[in-house]
């Protein structure tokens, strides 16, 4: 689309893309002020017609910890490595609620927003990235609410916490890492729903069994001695060693070999890259599937 001849001068031109690897990643930036709308627009939405309205940030994840405190903790009587049991289960569970909000949330990207993209133009990449902003945000609330937990029991004696400032740096790695991974499994199943509905069914059942394979209910140290033979096996699962990782920065538990820690950073952007090819070139002819 050329008009130069007449004097005119576009500032755009859209142009069908072609082949697998064809990315935009230009206009991605270019409608950067697009996404920070979309992040404003979810996290009205997400607190829209709420009796507590954001209060839920911190409520969800306090309940959720009781809950998992009473019932793995005392009830089950499963070991937290020799730390209070409540900073135990809101360290796994404030990591696990991000990444699993994340990927719950961007993998309906096509579905709920099909009336938006087939009215205007722009990358369609601009949804699951404005996901991901907004539950960062609900993530530093609830990391800082776990703070001020762990403040407050480390300055009692003989609080079982041995913090490692070295590994606590590494606090912004863990969660970006965390992010893309729950952004590259997301728009993989995104894509995937607009051909296959039922799927989408399949997600939240799939994520919450997920939770189960993961150290969020129980430490993996419990894992290494009762079966130290599928230790290896159960450390490819690309969450552990981030969500160990964590605890072993703030808590002080036991932590395993950092080249788990590598591995997981090779799932990870392997994930993210096929999530981002297969998402765009889904985003083609998505209108006339879903």
């Amino acid at each position: 689309m050329d008009n130069t001849n007449r004097g005119e001068r576009w500032d755009m031109v859209i142009r069908p893309r072609k082949g697998w690897f064809d990315i935009d990643i230009k206009g991605l930036v270019h409608y950067r002020d697009l996404i920070l709308l979309m992040f404003k627009r979810n996290f009205n939405l997400l607190y829209k017609q709420t009796i507590l309205g954001p209060a839920w940030i911190v409520i969800q994840p306090l309940l959720t910890t009781v809950v998992f405190t009473v019932v793995f903790g005392n009830l089950a009587g499963l070991p937290t490595d020799g730390v209070p049991k409540f900073l135990f289960y809101m360290a796994g569970n404030v990591m696990w609620h991000f990444f699993s909000q994340c990927l719950l949330t961007t993998s309906n990207t096509f579905v709920n927003n099909s009336q938006l993209f087939g009215k205007v133009y722009f990358p369609r990449l601009v949804m699951p990235f404005s996901t991901v902003l907004t539950e960062m945000v609900n993530f530093a609330v609830q990391f800082v609410l776990f703070l001020v937990f762990l403040i407050i029991t480390a300055a009692k004696p003989d609080s079982g916490i041995h913090a490692n400032w070295q590994l606590i740096l590494l606090t912004p790695l863990l969660l970006l890492q965390l992010g893309v991974l729950a952004l590259g499994f997301g728009i993989i199943i995104s894509a995937l729903t607009t051909k296959y509905r039922d799927l989408a069914m399949l997600v939240t059942f799939g994520v919450h069994l997920w939770m189960y394979a993961t150290p969020v209910t129980y430490s993996t140290s419990m894992i290494a001695d009762s079966y130290p033979q599928l230790l290896g096996l159960y450390m490819l699962n690309p969450i552990t060693p981030i969500i160990e990782l964590f605890r072993a920065a703030y808590l002080g538990v036991p932590r395993y070999s950092y080249g788990y820690n590598l591995l997981s950073v090779v799932v990870t952007a392997a994930v993210f890259l096929i999530g981002v090819v297969l998402f765009s070139h889904t985003e083609r002819t998505f209108m006339d599937t879903v």
